[in-house]
């Protein structure tokens, strides 16, 4: 990295950061309470979902190695203290993710395989890139992920159409921190490249993973959890509705917020120009109320990062 490229970048009209805490959680997964079909009764969709899981925890190991490394070219000690916890709260969805794949192996899904896979695809491909490169895949990730946490926080709803209590306290704690530290990883990649076709570089390559090989991975899990799904016209139905719920025009998760997803393109985007302060406010009360919360029986402890110099 050279350090003479480095400028501190500061997006218009940015409101003050707020605090971005590390929670340590324990959920406790118990194979005999996991509903494999959670995501609205469905077998596809639901496996989209459960391989984004055990693909994700690489992902965020990734985020992780980018952003350790990064932080040391960073001057302003503020965003400094927020990559640290941008690196605490994704080391926890990673251990807390690979706990939870954990369970899915006891239902049959691939999860020694996929994680054999994902191994590979990780070590000989995403990690041989160059660091800029690394960091402009890092901030593409994170847009991605902030664009589901935002249309999870719109359709929570969506979360109790299952009874699996843990499994919904894992998505819905993960939707909240993706949602937390959303604009964490564009500005170090603004302050540190600002390239922008190298910013579309990493987009596209976040794309590719995110809305081409993850449900690639998911709609062979059906098959390979029962291969007589094949010959199955229930099973083809429970398909036909599972690309609605994923990527259809009016519901879909990526169909519906393709547009939002897109916008990335924007030269002048940022992740904050999609405002979520009212939904973090609700979900932060919905969530982690001492008495009330459904994350509060799980959360083990929480803080936020000192301000080094």
């Amino acid at each position: 990295m050279n350090t003479a490229t480095l400028h501190q970048y500061t997006p218009k009209n940015a409101p003050p950061r707020a605090d971005v805490p590390i929670r340590h959680m324990d959920f406790r997964f118990e194979a005999s309470e996991a509903d494999t079909r959670f995501y609205l009764n469905t077998e596809l969709a639901t496996a989209y979902f459960e391989a984004l899981s055990i693909f994700l925890t690489f992902g965020e190991d990734l985020v992780i190695d980018t952003a350790r490394h990064h932080r040391q070219f960073l001057k302003d000690t503020e965003l400094k203290r927020r990559v640290t916890s941008l690196i605490g709260q994704e080391a926890i969805h990673s251990k807390m993710h690979n706990e939870w794949n954990d369970v899915l192996a006891q239902h049959r899904f691939p999860v020694a395989f996929y994680r054999f896979l994902a191994h590979n695809v990780f070590k000989y491909g995403f990690k041989q890139l160059p660091h800029r490169l690394q960091l402009s895949l890092m901030a593409g990730i994170e847009h991605f992920t902030a664009v589901m946490a935002e249309f999870f926080m719109k359709h929570e709803e969506i979360f109790f159409e299952t009874d699996d209590e843990k499994q919904r306290a894992l998505w819905m704690w993960h939707m909240l921190e993706e949602s937390e530290h959303k604009d964490i990883a564009y500005d170090v990649y603004q302050t540190l490249s600002g390239s922008y076709p190298l910013r579309i570089s990493g987009f596209a390559l976040a794309f590719i993973t995110i809305l081409m090989l993850v449900p690639l991975g998911g709609a062979a899990i059906p098959v390979l959890r029962r291969p007589r799904n094949l010959l199955s016209l229930r099973y083809w139905k429970d398909v036909r509705r599972s690309v609605g719920l994923l990527f259809g025009p009016k519901e879909g998760v990526y169909g519906s917020t393709m547009g939002h997803i897109l916008d990335y393109l924007r030269p002048d985007f940022h992740p904050n120009d999609h405002d979520t302060t009212a939904y973090l406010e609700y979900y932060k009360e919905r969530l982690l109320h001492p008495d009330t919360g459904l994350l509060t029986p799980y959360l083990v402890k929480e803080f936020v990062p000192a301000k080094r110099v």
